[in-house]
């Protein structure tokens, strides 16, 4: 296989919801990195399942996307009711990691449980800030989270579509996602 075939194939995975850990590793690897100017804007995301141990999680709790204002003023979780309401969520509020031991909580009424209470979670104030950063050797455009332990790299798929690598400190494996924007 030559080198556009291997592109064009590498481009056509991209727009897979499944994929393999070292598939979207090499995904990752083979994209071209992307400057802040191209993440201004919101943006539709969705899960690509690596079997990591949170996919599924974002989605079952209504997960929208993401929104970059500006450098220092990043909404890293908005999510979206059943009117279509976006709002965004404090990260440091949402309990990831009782998601990440308990599988089970990923399911309708753990969404209900979760809007009902959604005014103890939202804020009106940026929780992340972008920042070019190098990931496996490449540097691109990266949100650091204000206040966890998480970086996520981003990748250009092509124009209005991103791929997203999220490293949490303390979980090996990375969590791959992608960002659709949302014109």
């Amino acid at each position: 296989m030559g080198d556009a075939e291997r592109t064009a194939a590498l481009r056509a995975r991209a727009y897979r919801d499944h994929m393999s850990l070292e598939e979207a590793l090499e995904l990752c690897d083979a994209l071209p990195c992307v400057e802040f100017e191209t993440l201004i804007g919101r943006w539709r995301g969705s899960e690509i399942s690596t079997r990591h141990p949170l996919d599924g999680l974002l989605e079952t709790f209504g997960w929208y996307g993401k929104e970059f204002i500006d450098r220092d003023h990043v909404h890293p979780l908005l999510f979206s009711d059943r009117p279509g309401q976006i709002f965004a969520i404090d990260p440091q509020r949402l309990p990831l990691s009782i998601g990440l031991k308990w599988r089970f909580l990923r399911n309708k009424l753990t969404r209900k449980v979760l809007f009902m209470v959604r005014f103890l979670l939202q804020t009106r104030q940026a929780k992340a800030r972008v920042r070019m950063v190098e990931y496996r050797g490449k540097v691109s455009a990266s949100m650091l989270y204000d206040n966890l332990p998480i970086c996520d790299t981003f990748r250009l798929i092509d124009h209005d579509t991103l791929l997203g690598i999220m490293d949490y400190k303390g979980i090996e494996q990375p969590f791959f996602f992608k960002l659709h924007r949302d014109t």
